[in-house]
């Protein structure tokens, strides 16, 4: 074989492997012109071992801030996706359900301005796709908080009107408010359960004492340990108000509320005396 033909016989074999390996990268690369297309194929490989995934658009907010979060599930079931987040301090921030589109994606919006995210450090958002077992996390950055506060309680504690602090522990749902009931002598805590869990309070007996029932959703509740004035509640998934009941409780509207009311009818009285006026009728 003469140089010629050897050389035409290798330009051939040359445009022939061009014309094979071009054709094989664009069956690749559909989509290609996008920036991170290898990124976006990257992470769709890693999925098929990851039954679900979620992300941040940043690692780090400042109080105020919104959270875009993004996710994805592998194998789609019907199913909502339940995210939960828990602060620095491992008490639950917010627990709420995102809908599945049908390839699988998922997103939510957080808003970090509130009472329950006051706290600087490190938020965990946690998602859940139907068992325990196809769930997955990521971590946020919280910084910025104000020293000014609603409230002087902690984030372990439940506020109530009147500037008291209850301390409390929860699993299996989040607090949502609380409120004082003087004509029941009882403290009644609002939560969101999104599983079986229990509640536990443990008020300075200043603020409620003699504890001796429990009422969930307003039914008397047997399944219930009293240790003094520490008290244990366990509840099922969907309870969403949680009655604690003794003997005495604060009033309403704190002491000074109550000094203010008795100077006002005091007053009255006085007036009414002094003008001969009587409170009740004369017939």
């Amino acid at each position: 074989m003469n140089s010629r033909t050897s050389f035409a016989l290798l330009a051939v074999l040359t445009a022939v492997g061009t014309l094979t390996i071009s054709s094989a990268y664009a069956q690749a690369c559909v989509g290609c012109y996008e920036p991170d297309a290898g990124r976006k194929a990257a992470d769709q490989l890693l999925l098929m071992d990851m039954p679900v995934s979620v992300w941040t658009d940043k690692t780090a907010y400042e109080h105020g801030d919104k959270i875009m979060v993004y996710g994805k599930v592998a194998n789609v079931s019907g199913n909502p996706v339940t995210l939960t987040v828990v602060n620095s301090l491992n008490s639950v921030v917010t627990i709420a359900q995102m809908s599945v589109e049908n390839d699988g994606s998922f997103e939510t919006i957080l808003n970090t301005d509130g009472e329950l995210w006051k706290h600087d450090g490190t938020y965990t958002i946690k998602v859940n796709y139907g068992s325990a077992s196809k769930s997955n996390k990521v971590l946020v950055e919280l910084s910025g908080a104000t020293s000014g506060s609603s409230n002087n309680c902690a984030s372990s504690e439940i506020y109530l009107k009147g500037n008291y602090c209850v301390p409390y522990t929860i699993t299996g749902g989040m607090v949502t408010g609380a409120s004082i009931n003087s004509n029941d002598n009882s403290i009644i805590v609002r939560i969101n359960a999104s599983e079986d869990g229990t509640l536990t309070l443990n008020p300075d007996k200043s603020i409620l004492d003699g504890i001796f029932m429990v009422l969930v959703d307003g039914e008397e509740w047997d399944d219930v340990e009293y240790d003094g004035n520490n008290v244990t509640v366990n509840f099922l998934a969907g309870a969403q108000k949680i009655e604690v009941i003794g003997t005495f409780v604060i009033p309403e509207f704190g002491t000074i509320a109550v000094m203010i009311l008795a100077v006002a009818i005091i007053s009255i009285i006085a007036v009414s005396a002094k003008s001969k006026l009587s409170i009740m009728p004369r017939y």
